[in-house]
């Protein structure tokens, strides 16, 4: 089978296509023939040693992936051949079939295609529980979203909408902003590209106050980080939550005075480790965001596709921010 491969640690364009063994289902595990692979910021990091985990090589990114179970190993109830899934490997889908263990598939409608399949765990995965079991979002609760027509911002917006809160999103041009607001945003606005010194800062937290409101942000959804965060905590109101999503633009330093004079409180999303610390809890938000999908309430938006041939396009697509949703790499065995 086809497989996308890194080597030697390095960007997109280290990565090569190769043929390797197909794999066999060891007890407990089943065999997914590979349909659709949604690409996430952390496909950029983990090729170039700068993820959490760090897989032997050579391996192969690719975090989330959706297709058919072509086969299942001993002791496996449950899952059958033929099951429509989705898997969350961390790591190891950009191949045209991957073993995975039985009891962490999850079977998908009909209805939903294997590319929003591929392009709904991770993001809205990671989105709902920043803000169901982090933040705690409640109906009527502010929500600023930075980021706000990425993968995971543009879940977060989904979900604050379908959650209740008065939703602002902020990303860096129009278009961009454009697109939150057709997910359902309540209100928009354009932050600067680019580093910026104390006074541009100043003036993008009045701009966000403006935006979120009297009393500013209940809840700040960061999955930008660098110089949008001190203006982003500046924004917030009383007893406020600050959820630390990710940090392409780079890691901030917040000034925790602001923390004490708010009562705000900094929390960090780390959802991969939840679901491997909290199975059942994983299992649950995973069967709401099915309901959510059903009632037509979320629908993953995927603006790009590429063939595996070219995975490390599509790689590149997330990591130079181009994208608005979700990018997907299709496969066809």
């Amino acid at each position: 089978m086809r497989a996308v491969l890194s080597k030697t640690p390095g960007g997109p364009e280290t990565l090569v296509v190769e043929d390797v063994l197909d794999p066999t289902p060891k007890a407990g595990e089943v065999i997914i023939e590979v349909k659709a692979v949604g690409i996430n910021y952390p496909d950029t990091l983990i090729i170039e040693d700068k993820y959490q985990f760090r897989p032997e090589r050579p391996f192969s990114p690719g975090a989330e992936v959706a297709g058919v179970v072509e086969a299942v190993g001993e002791g496996v109830k449950g899952v059958r051949k033929g099951d429509r899934v989705i898997a969350v490997p961390g790591w190891g889908g950009l191949v045209e079939r991957l073993a995975v263990r039985a009891e962490t598939v999850i079977p998908i409608p009909d209805v939903m295609s294997f590319e929003e399949a591929a392009a709904l765990i991770m993001t809205h995965g990671t989105s709902y529980y920043a803000l169901k079991d982090r933040a705690q979002l409640k109906a009527g609760e502010t929500l600023l979203v930075l980021g706000a027509a990425g993968g995971v911002g543009a879940a977060a917006v989904e979900l604050g909408k379908a959650m209740g809160a008065k939703v602002v999103a902020a990303a860096s041009t129009n278009d961009k902003v454009e697109f939150a607001l057709e997910l359902g945003a309540d209100n928009g606005l354009i932050y600067p590209s680019g580093p910026m010194d104390k006074a541009a800062q100043k003036e993008l937290s009045g701009e966000f106050k403006l935006a979120t409101g009297r009393d500013g942000a209940d809840v700040v959804y960061d999955a930008v980080g660098g110089d949008y965060a001190d203006p982003a905590l500046r924004a917030m109101d009383w007893n406020g939550r600050y959820l630390v999503v990710g940090f392409p633009a780079g890691i901030p330093s917040l000034p925790l005075n602001l923390t004490l004079l708010k009562s705000v409180s900094v929390i960090g999303v780390f959802w991969g480790a939840a679901v491997m610390r909290d199975p059942k809890a994983h299992a649950a938000n995973m069967a709401e965001l099915m309901q959510m999908y059903a009632d037509g309430k979320i629908r993953p938006r995927v603006s790009k596709t590429f063939p595996l041939e070219k995975a490390g396009e599509a790689i590149k697509a997330l990591g130079d921010r181009q994208a608005l949703g979700k990018i997907v790499v299709t496969v066809e065995s």
